[in-house]
């Protein structure tokens, strides 16, 4: 059974050279950029640096370039123009400046249909870029279209912030099961994001209502689960890695199904 990869958020609390090497060698897999922040320069700095941690340790870590397509920024909180392109004039220049990097993956946010996926496929290709494509589901109108969505994507995330948005609370677990099926039939990877270690940010030690969630996501046939603002700004980023692998790494024991990798 493959090992449920670990996406690390990367930002402030970990640039420093010798936290990624340790972040790499406690298990993040893949490592995120958060185009919501950030320029330009700063991502650049970020993939050097990861890329040199990982040539440290010995292993590849793919990057994701995590578009912020639609969204609109009001001070602490953001929400989306739902009438806008799926693919703005800002994530246009951000794939394209980046293209020369070579990214292994692009994810797409606020994805609402596969011609969304298919615009951003072909500015891929307009680039000579062979980045592979993660939808986000996040809102209504991509669970409407997810069986398409899902086929047109090269992998898919589950963005649970913004979906718990558009959809009831209660039923985010229920929605979130459900996707994972759908993806896991396909034998399309799927990331389970958002909120599964904010205990850690402040504190050493997770929730063990955090560990639950992480469990959760495993046993429900997540490919892979990802960290934020845990490593990107918490206090403990190393820590958060390394209870993460601890914890997949036990609720696997307890799974039975191969999943897709990315």
């Amino acid at each position: 059974m493959n090992p449920i990869q670990i996406v690390a958020t990367i930002g402030p609390a970990c640039a420093a050279p010798e936290t990624l090497c340790a972040m790499v060698s406690a298990g993040m897999s893949l490592a995120r950029l958060n185009f919501s922040w950030g320029t330009h320069a700063e991502h650049g700095q970020f993939i050097r640096d990861v890329r040199q941690a990982a040539r440290a340790v010995g292993v590849t870590v793919p990057i994701i370039q995590d578009i912020s397509g639609p969204r609109v920024q009001a001070g602490s909180s953001h929400t989306f123009n739902a009438g806008a392109s799926v693919v703005t004039e800002k994530d246009r220049a951000d794939v394209a400046a980046l293209a020369p990097f070579a990214i292994e993956y692009v994810a797409q946010s606020f994805v609402a249909s596969a011609a969304d996926v298919g615009e951003l496929r072909q500015l891929l290709g307009e680039l000579g870029s062979s980045s592979k494509i993660i939808a986000k589901i996040e809102r209504r109108e991509a669970l409407e279209a997810l069986d398409e969505i899902i086929a047109a994507a090269d992998g898919i995330m589950i963005a649970r912030g913004d979906l718990g948005e558009a959809v009831p609370y209660e039923t985010l677990p229920f929605v979130k099961k459900d996707i994972l099926l759908r993806c896991n039939e396909a034998g399309v990877p799927a990331i389970v994001a958002t909120e599964f270690l904010t205990s850690m940010i402040e504190h050493d030690h997770p929730s063990r209502a955090d560990v639950s969630d992480i469990t959760a996501a495993v046993l429900d046939g997540a490919s892979a689960v990802m960290l934020s603002n845990e490593t990107a700004v918490g206090k403990y980023p190393i820590d958060a890695v390394t209870v993460m692998r601890t914890v997949v790494d036990e609720a696997q024991q307890h799974a039975s199904e191969v999943l897709p990798r990315l």
